[in-house]
């Protein structure tokens, strides 16, 4: 089976390599001339919205898969009245814009944050009346790894806002104190069947992710299945195929949806590693109606991100409990440019070995590599 991918970066390029072993083809639409994906499997260059390249792409797809949520929705839209589309155009609609997002949540009772739209100043003002400080305003549209946002403490804070961030639609969220933050992946298949991989527990720096553990310690099994639950909401209200991602806050015993990712997901790069199934082939088991591998985690794992360039490999690799992926992409800051998979037996293992990785990867962006 022939599958393109919109998108070519890392996660496009992770989607192709668990494809090969199944015997799958991929072709990859990306703007630029050199991608990550590109670097594994032949590349259509073009904008997402240039249908000449569209077309390219659907005459050498049985299906058609996307590796991030900021594709157009027209352009999914018209690449499905031609070639099966996954997910569905409607999850890429309601993904990226974070107001529509939040609606659509609470219309499966899923609990969010406090949040109002914010249209103009004088909607801004009374946002901020309802919900108060500390608070949130982000860009509805097209923010991602922090971007796009801003933490109200103050009235001061307030205007140096709204001088960055008004004059386009917004949405001001409540801040919340929350105890840690959490994702779920999840994945549904075309005939309906639904699986979850453990709870993750992830800690971001500056917006961008930097290390995930799982399965998340301290969990009971309510909060779990709660998790799992909503998820299951959510795909089979958008009749969803693929795998899909919501992030939460847990502050306490409550469950706070942030955001949903309608794709393959950087919390879920562990899968590779310690899942029985990737989060990459189960993805791509469902979009290619074939049946769902299971979900289980091997042993307990922490994943670190690397953002700006890679450690020297030679000194990750002397780590007899790490498995490196590199991206094949230029160092520069801010960019994820690869990841590490440390593995350990059991919980007691990893809450040993924790303290150790964490002072090994504590800052790899300031650590040129090869």
């Amino acid at each position: 089976m022939r599958v393109g991918i919109l998108g070519g970066g890392q996660l496009g390029r992770m989607i192709a390599l668990a494809g090969y072993p199944l015997g799958l083809r991929f072709t990859v639409l990306e703007p630029g001339e050199e991608s990550s994906a590109g670097q594994v499997c032949t590349q259509i260059s073009g904008e997402f919205d240039d249908y000449r390249a569209l077309y390219e792409l659907a005459k050498v797809s049985d299906v058609i898969t996307f590796e991030f949520e900021n594709v157009p929705v027209e352009s999914a839209r018209w690449l499905a009245e031609r070639v099966p589309v996954f997910p569905p155009p409607r999850a890429l609609e309601v993904s990226q814009e974070r107001l529509t997002e939040k609606q659509f949540f609470a219309s499966l009772g899923i609990p969010t944050p406090e949040f109002a739209a914010v249209n103009s100043r004088e909607e801004f003002d009374a946002a901020v009346r309802k919900i108060g400080l500390p608070s949130v305003l982000k860009t509805r549209r097209f923010g991602y790894d922090g971007k796009g946002q801003a933490v109200l403490r103050t009235p001061a804070d307030c205007e140096a806002a709204w001088t960055k961030l008004g004059g386009r639609p917004l949405i001001l969220e409540a801040f919340v104190s929350f105890d840690r933050e959490l994702s779920i992946i999840a994945v549904r298949s075309r005939c309906g069947e639904i699986a979850s991989y453990p709870l993750i527990e992830n800690v971001h720096r500056d917006g961008i992710l930097h290390r995930s553990v799982v399965p998340a310690g301290n969990l009971g099994e309510e909060l779990t299945e709660r998790a799992a639950e909503y998820a299951s909401r959510v795909l089979t209200e958008l009749d969803y195929v693929g795998v899909l991602t919501i992030e939460w806050f847990q502050d306490g015993p409550r469950l706070l949806a942030n955001e949903m990712a309608p794709r393959v997901h950087n919390s879920g790069h562990w899968t590779i590693d310690s899942a029985f199934t990737s989060q990459f082939e189960n993805h791509l088991r469902a979009v290619c109606g074939l049946p769902l591998g299971r979900c289980d985690a091997v042993g307990h794992t922490a994943m670190y991100n690397f953002i700006g360039a890679v450690p020297e490999i030679a000194g990750v690799l002397a780590n007899p409990d790490a498995r490196l992926h590199t991206y094949g992409k230029s160092f520069r800051a801010g960019r994820k440019v690869g990841h590490v998979t440390m593995r350990a037996a059991n919980a007691e293992e990893l809450a040993e070995k924790l303290p150790e990785w964490d002072r090994q990867f504590e800052r790899p962006q300031d650590v040129n590599g090869s």
